[in-house]
């Protein structure tokens, strides 16, 4: 058998591999087996004469292999094409061709391999390979077996060496979307294959990753750690994986996870019974794998058999309920999350409307005979009831019309001394908005005579410290009745002691009496008709005092007035003293005063500050200690803004940066004495204040928070937010700022305590505030931290831009005010001189008239120096002349005068002289 060297330089059997496959297709083995004779590999003989191929994944390659005959004469062959696979080199047939028999394709290259055409340029034994996988890459072998030949020696096969070269593709990728929390740990993995092997690299938001303290590539690029999540490491991620066949690349985008969010919370609704109702519960989250728990009254929906049946939670979240009944009324809870943070519920109330109707109708009910009693109507109702109405034996009744009858505001009726008229059949019939849904049953009223006490507690029992009390009690029932039930139970409420009471019939003992027996007991006896009840004192002697009780307060600006009655004192023999505590609310510490004199249940506390409030509780003490605490009462005192007004000189008040002897009021409303003067109660003001102020001023508030400072459209606004501790000693604040210098007050009146924002307007553009917000006790101040604010510089740009078109709106109205007052000038003026003309007009008038009545002339004075007289001196000037002008004219009479007619407008005032 003929043997061949493989590219490893071993030598192997040429039919090994070829023979058993030959048996598999028996008709081509019986035939080639007896024939097998020789091989003769084409070309090449050695690993150093392979020929390398380089292919692309997908694509085709041809095996070029050449069929030398044996003396160049063509003779039968078969032609075997071999893969060597594996560690060991073992070869695998791929394919394999004799003519005239079909061709035989190994696993997994089926309908892949081929030989090539006979009028190809290749040699005739070449292999066409197509669709070109990773795993065809390796060695391949061409062999010619040639029938009934020798073997030549000198040529012993024909090598190949495919590469397949493949561009990357991700076999393992992060996720899309990564949540996180600051301060988390990931690591992004990113693996990829290809030939030749692709390379990783990472990218955030489109820039290289680089390595830090925190973060890391890692295992050849394929693994990108991020130790402590920072928000500047928030983003998106990409890896890219590149070889010389291409590139690819995946994107994670990493973002905080935020926990679920309602968007539209449910809202309160109204239905009638038999609707549907829908409550929307959407919500929002990151990531978005919202869970919608719905609650009712505390209890699942879902888990409510009254419900379940009913109810839906759609995908939306939302609940449905179809149809709604009336004991669904309530209050439903939407709950939220996504598995982040605390669940966010939001709840809404369910109204159910419904006509009035009857519950329950008793058959039978009784009335006790002589006393008051009530027959029950069992009603549901809403809206609320209106009224009912009642029937006896089959007839309306009319309750308002008789004197011992009322309905009560349930519906039930009250009979107020029961006789037997009363015994009958009723019917009652709820009614309110939306109407009634019918009648009660008949229910048969008996009138039967109540249980009676033959045996009564004593009025009063008085036992010691330690002994025993027993306590008698009995009752009978009335003929036709059944016997009473007979109970004991304290008047205030509080349950028996357990371990020490005894209760045989209607008899209760109580053994080793303490202080907390103290009290009112009932006998409580009851049946059918009615329930009695009688009640006895349990006085315990040789015990601390009990708590005072009903404790009040009247207050001053300055003080508090505290009144009480004594608890029980421990016994006759012992003497009850007092000791108030109180403090200011919000302090943890109390402060202690005795009372004076000894047993007085009355004391006035002096030295408070006004307009605060004080919590205040009384304790009694007798010769065996301390009793018990009274109910703690809060009182506040006056603001000192109550009695009669008086001037006082302004003084400014206490600021961190102001030094004075003693606060003063201005102009404030001070209490008075009988007489009538102002009492005003000194305050002072330590000096040297600083901003590491002592607590020797008195109780300080709470420190303001959150200062910011905010731009909006019309300024600048500051707010804050109260102390958390001791807000309720802020009397107002005050603003401090600064620039370059020394602290100024901001604002001009004080801000008071329920304000927490203040609007600045004329801040400076370019330059940096420094802001404070002080809170002013009544003797003392706390500070919030400094915040800084640097003004933008357009801000200057358009405090300038505002002046100059201020001045200008300025020049306007200006030029307009001149006009106006120019205009009123001459106005005024004019009715100066028409009121002139008026006057001239009467004189002239009168001497007139004066001359005619006397016949005689009107005197004239003398003109020393030009012998001319005046008359009045008035003339009437013509429009168009000047008054000088007709001042210098000289007349012979009056007649040469001339004058206007009675019907001119136009006058002027002038002189008219007259010459002699």
């Amino acid at each position: 058998m003929g043997m061949r060297t493989d590219p490893l330089g071993k030598s192997r059997p040429l039919t090994t591999t070829t023979l058993p496959l030959l048996k598999k297709n028996s008709h081509l083995f019986y035939v080639l087996f007896p024939l097998v004779a020789l091989i003769v590999v084409a070309k090449g003989a050695g690993f150093q004469d392979a020929v390398h191929i380089t292919a692309i994944l997908g694509e085709s390659v041809v095996f070029n292999c050449h069929v030398e005959f044996p003396e160049g004469h063509p003779v039968p062959y078969v032609l075997q094409w071999e893969k060597k696979v594996g560690d060991t080199g073992q070869d695998i047939p791929i394919y394999i061709w004799y003519e005239s028999y079909p061709t035989h394709s190994g696993e997994g290259y089926e309908g892949r391999v081929s030989r090539v055409s006979p009028d190809s340029p290749y040699g005739a034994a070449s292999l066409n390979l197509t669709n070109i996988k990773e795993s065809d890459q390796g060695w391949y072998e061409c062999k010619v077996v040639f029938l009934n030949r020798s073997p030549n020696q000198h040529k012993n096969g024909t090598w190949f060496h495919l590469d397949v070269h493949a561009p990357p593709r991700f076999v393992v990728t992060p996720e899309d979307i990564i949540y996180v929390n600051l301060g988390d740990a990931i690591i992004l993995n990113c693996q990829a294959e290809g030939t030749p092997t692709p390379e990783i690299l990472w990218y955030k938001d489109a820039n290289p990753v680089e390595p830090s303290a925190t973060i890391g590539i890692f295992n050849d690029g394929t693994e990108l750690r991020i130790s402590n999540i920072r928000h500047e490491d928030i983003g998106d991620y990409t890896c890219i994986a590149r070889n010389g066949e291409g590139q690819i690349s995946h994107t994670a985008r990493v973002i905080i996870a935020g926990g679920a969010v309602i968007m539209v919370p449910p809202t309160n609704q109204t239905k009638l019974e038999g609707e549907k109702v829908q409550f929307n519960c959407e919500a929002k989250a990151q990531p978005g794998n919202v869970t919608v728990k719905w609650f009712r009254e505390g209890a699942p929906v879902k888990e409510l058999s009254s419900l379940e049946t009913r109810v839906t939670i759609r995908r939306d979240g939302s609940l449905v309920i179809n149809p709604v009944s009336s004991d669904d009324t309530g209050q439903y809870l939407c709950e939220v999350s996504n598995g982040i943070g605390e669940p966010q519920s939001a709840s809404a109330y369910l109204n159910v409307e419904y006509p009035a109707k009857v519950t329950f109708t008793p058959t039978i009910q009784y009335l006790p005979f002589r006393l008051a009693g009530v027959v029950q109507c069992y009603i549901k109702a809403n809206p609320p009831l209106q009224y009912v109405t009642w029937t006896k034996d089959k007839r309306l009744l009319e309750p308002y019309q008789t004197n011992d009858v009322v309905i009560m505001n349930n519906g039930s009726l009250l009979f107020t001394r029961v006789n037997e008229n009363h015994q009958g059949r009723y019917t009652c019939t709820p009614y309110n908005a939306q109407g009634t849904q019918g009648s009660s049953g008949q229910m048969e009223v008996l009138v039967r005579k109540p249980p009676t006490f033959t045996v009564e507690p004593e009025a009063m029992y008085q036992r010691k410290v330690g002994e025993t009390v027993e306590m008698h009690c009995e009752a009978l029932e009335a003929e036709g009745t059944q016997k009473p039930t007979v109970q004991w139970q304290r008047r205030d409420g509080n349950a028996l002691p357990k371990n020490r009471v005894k209760i045989v019939g209607g008899n209760i003992t109580i053994e080793s009496l303490r202080r907390f027996d103290f009290g009112f007991y009932q006998c409580v006896a009851s049946n059918e008709v009615a329930t009695i009840v009688t009640a006895t004192q349990l006085v315990v002697e040789g015990t601390q005092p009990h708590a005072p009780y009903n404790l009040t307060g009247t207050s001053t600006e300055f003080s508090v007035t505290l009144s009480w009655l004594p608890g029980y004192s421990g016994g006759p023999d012992y003497k009850q003293d007092y000791t108030i505590w109180y403090r200011e609310s919000g302090v943890t510490e109390w402060s202690t005063i005795p009372v004076t004199p000894s047993g007085s249940t009355q004391i006035t506390i002096n030295s408070l500050a006004p307009a605060t409030n004080y919590e205040f509780q009384v304790i009694g003490k007798n010769a065996l200690g301390d009793g018990m605490m009274s109910k703690i009462i809060t009182v506040r005192t006056i603001d000192v803004a109550i009695s009669h007004k008086v001037s006082i000189t302004p003084t400014p008040f206490l600021t961190p940066d102001e030094n004075a002897d003693i606060l003063d009021y201005s102009n404030v409303i001070l209490p008075t004495d009988s007489t009538g003067t102002a009492f005003v109660p000194p305050i002072y003001k330590p000096k040297a204040i600083s901003l590491s102020h002592s607590s020797s001023l008195g109780p300080k508030p709470g420190v303001p928070r959150n200062l910011t400072v905010t731009e909006i459209s019309n300024g600048f606004l500051i707010t804050w937010q109260p102390p958390i501790e001791r807000a309720n000693l802020i009397r107002h604040y005050v603003i401090k700022y600064k620039t370059d210098g020394p602290w100024k007050t901001l604002n001009k009146a004080s801000i008071r305590p329920e304000d927490t924002h203040y609007l600045v307007k004329n801040l400076v553009g370019g330059r940096t505030y420094y802001f404070r917000i002080f809170a002013y006790s009544l003797k003392s101040y706390e500070t919030s931290e400094e915040v800084k604010f640097s003004v933008p510089a357009r801000v200057k740009h358009k405090a300038i831009t505002a002046g100059v078109v201020g001045g200008i709106l300025f020049f306007i109205v200006a030029i307009i005010l001149s006009v106006c007052a120019v205009k009123i000038c001459n106005k005024r003026k004019r009715r100066k001189q028409e009121k002139a003309y008026n006057m001239v007009a009467c004189r002239i008038t009168d001497a007139r008239n004066g001359a005619n009545a006397t016949d005689s002339q009107v005197p004239l004075k003398k003109n020393v120096k030009s012998e001319t007289y005046r008359d009045y001196e008035s003339v009437f000037i013509i429009p168009g002349t000047s008054v000088e002008a007709n001042r210098g004219k000289k007349v012979k009479n009056q007649e040469d005068v001339e004058m206007p007619s009675p019907d001119r407008t136009s006058t002027y005032i002038a002189k008219a002289e007259y010459q002699v």
